[in-house]
């Protein structure tokens, strides 16, 4: 007999398009997911995939009425069209693509939603015309300059060439100085992440390196890749049907309390605790009932308010907080929740808000700025537009329209957010999470260069705006040490893992849609023992053709001659660059335009 494979990391398309056997046992077992955001589903869909589990083994939990957490896109009868954000993917997301080559599309038949996602941009590839306005309204010309000074490219570098383990705790300000906060660099990488100065340094550096392939695409966002219709429809909605069709078992209005685990030569979780419309319930397991956790939310405990209110400010936990919580006392192993959903600062990103045009008297401005007809059904802004003397330090953007399926053609639907919650804005004299769905749409208008006369006028009767306020938003980035997120299986546990982004895989990046993939499908090929690699995360952050030509880049294109760095010169006045002419070296360099 085979011996139990453990989970591993494979790179190439030989496994990639390779099945795995059916795991030994595995008509005996049950899976039990916690929570129904997209770490849950894609762990479902790899257990009925990959794992060949009977989808009425497989039962998922879910505390809302409706599956996706952080991934959605509704109409509330009361209030309008809702997005609390958006995704940003692109093609080295091979974790969120093995997973979706195998869903049916639900807009293009005979088609996956990969086939249906690949088509569409291609068709339509993604760019930003204008990434930055400054003065209401006024583009900023800034040429894709990056516009870094030796000493901040020297930070960069340096931070790359750290270890995790010395960045512990450490912030952002910690690695940086402010010369490095003064570039366009800054501007482009925090408002498209939603980085804030204080945030993990470890994280950042992470980003760095995950995305160093990226760097020529971050000025006009042509690195990314959006759906066609909000998240929800667009990946949540293919996957719901895809499991049901697989008869996998959803059961709403049901909070999972705590799991109570105990140490038996190893971890085991023993029971699950269940509230169902008030009432406890309890679930007794075995180490053949296997327990998925996404521990911790983004998006818990979100509050809405509308044209006239504002959303309620709350720091309750909420119930997969108030879990995590409840593990974290039973075993240090299970993480240190506290880190991410206590003392948040007050500068924090804690609203966003979504804006629909009612006729087409704003649509004109959004053109001016975008140079695309936003009615069009293609690319309009192609990501973010920062306005970057905004006192919030507002963004917008306007996906492909409709963003929603059944969205009158006449109206569009804008997502707004301020990433500095403690400032005042510039027309409404008021911070962002004191301000009503009205009043942030003046300000947006004031920022897209309306005539202030008729800014009132516009954002009550040509506007419906909601906004919403997150406690825990940029939670993924605070300040971490080892150990405060748990690893997606736990050391010795048998039947319990973690999946999200709040549990911990070595080398890819939080706040992605690639992150809660990848550690359901490492979550799931573990305890199962499904003997298939991982694909691992895209290694450009070791193909010296990529770092090179990301030098060239960051260095806004100067060659190795020009750069007046210190620690190059001495390298070059040591090495000399006469000693590689006429060596691949050499060609490399070139390739690069470093020389």
């Amino acid at each position: 007999m085979k011996e139990d494979v453990s989970m591993y990391r494979s790179n190439g398309n030989y496994e990639a398009f390779a099945r795995p056997k059916k795991p030994e046992n595995v008509d005996r077992k049950q899976a039990y997911l916690v929570g129904s955001g997209l770490a849950s589903l894609a762990a479902a869909a790899f257990l009925v995939r990959d794992g060949q589990m009977k989808g009425e083994n497989i039962h998922i939990f879910e505390e809302l009425p409706l599956a996706g957490g952080s991934l959605d896109g509704i109409l509330d009868p009361t209030k309008g069209f809702i997005i609390r954000g958006g995704r940003e993917m692109e093609n080295h997301f091979e974790c969120l693509w093995d997973l979706f080559r195998s869903v049916p599309s639900l807009e293009v038949e005979d088609a996956s939603v990969l086939d249906e996602f690949y088509w569409l941009n291609k068709e339509d590839p993604n760019s930003s015309n204008c990434r930055v306005i400054e003065n209401r309204g006024e583009r900023i010309p800034t040429d894709g300059k990056f516009t870094l000074s030796d000493q901040a490219s020297e930070e960069i570098v340096r931070l790359f060439l750290m270890t995790e383990d010395s960045l512990q705790d450490k912030k952002i300000t910690d690695v940086f100085s402010e010369e490095f906060f003064e570039s366009n660099f800054w501007t482009y990488w925090s408002t498209m992440f939603a980085f804030e100065k204080w945030h993990s340094a470890m994280e950042m550096r992470r980003y760095i390196m995950r995305f160093i392939h990226h760097i020529d695409g971050l000025p006009d966002l042509s690195a990314l890749k959006f759906t066609k219709y909000n998240q929800y429809e667009s990946l949540v909605l293919p996957l719901v049907r895809y499991l049901e069709a697989h008869h996998v078992h959803f059961q709403y209005d049901t909070m999972v309390k705590n799991i109570i685990v105990e140490h038996e030569n190893g971890l085991i979780a023993k029971e699950l605790i269940l509230e169902v419309n008030g009432e406890e319930q309890r679930v007794s397991l075995t180490t053949d009932d296997l327990v998925f956790v996404t521990n911790g939310s983004i998006t818990e405990s979100t509050t809405y308010g509308d044209n006239d209110h504002p959303a309620p400010i709350t720091h309750e936990p909420g119930g997969s907080w108030q879990l995590w919580q409840n593990l974290a006392k039973q075993d240090p192993a299970l993480g240190n929740p506290s880190k991410f959903c206590e003392n948040l600062p007050e500068e924090s990103w804690f609203v966003s808000a979504t804006l629909t045009t009612l006729d087409d008297k704003i649509a004109p401005y959004i053109e001016k700025i975008s140079k695309r007809d936003p009615y069009a059904g293609k690319v309009v802004t192609g990501g973010i537009v920062t306005a970057k003397d905004s006192g919030w330090l507002m963004s917008y953007t306007l996906n492909r329209q409709p963003h929603f399926k059944n969205q009158p053609k006449d109206q569009l639907v804008v997502w707004i957010y301020g990433l500095l919650s403690d400032k005042k804005g510039d027309f409404i004299k008021k911070k962002i999470t004191e301000c009503s769905g009205n009043e942030i749409a003046q300000e947006w208008l004031y920022h897209l260069g309306v005539p202030v006369e008729i800014i009132p006028d516009l954002a009550r009767h040509s506007a419906n705006t909601i906004p919403c306020y997150m406690p825990y938003i940029t939670s993924y980035f605070m300040p971490r040490a080892n150990g405060d997120r748990p690893l997606v299986v736990p050391e010795g546990s048998k039947n319990l893992a973690f999946i999200g982004n709040f549990s911990e895989t070595e080398r890819d990046t939080v706040f992605t849609t690639e992150y809660s993939v990848r550690t359901a499908m490492e979550a799931v090929y573990s305890l199962l023992k499904v003997d298939r690699g991982v694909p691992e995360v895209f290694a450009s952050a070791y193909d010296i053709r990529t770092l090179l030509s990301s030098t060239n880049r960051l260095m806004d294109g100067k060659k190795i001659t020009d750069m007046h760095v210190p620690w190059l010169i001495k390298v070059l006045e040591k090495r000399g660059l006469k000693k590689v002419e006429g060596t691949f070296i050499e060609e490399l360099l070139k390739d690069s335009h470093l020389i």
